[in-house]
């Protein structure tokens, strides 16, 4: 089964979760948060690029109304 396409705001909340358990954790396993903060890093080159292309769309959107 194909997984669906992670979309902006899911990704957030990822990350947003993954923020609070490691601000909550008291557990010292760098494993675990070293696979966090890859997840992470991950989560935020997908947002990037997400807003980079709503960027561009809207750009583009202004040219058009403005010609």
């Amino acid at each position: 089964m194909a997984k669906q396409k992670q979309t902006y705001t899911e990704a957030t909340a990822e990350l947003e979760k993954i923020l609070a358990e490691l601000e909550n954790s008291t557990e010292v396993n760098m494993d675990v948060i070293s696979e966090k903060v890859k997840r992470a890093a991950e989560l935020m080159d997908f947002c990037k690029k997400q807003l980079h292309e709503l960027d561009k769309d809207i750009e583009k959107m202004m040219s058009e109304l403005d010609s």
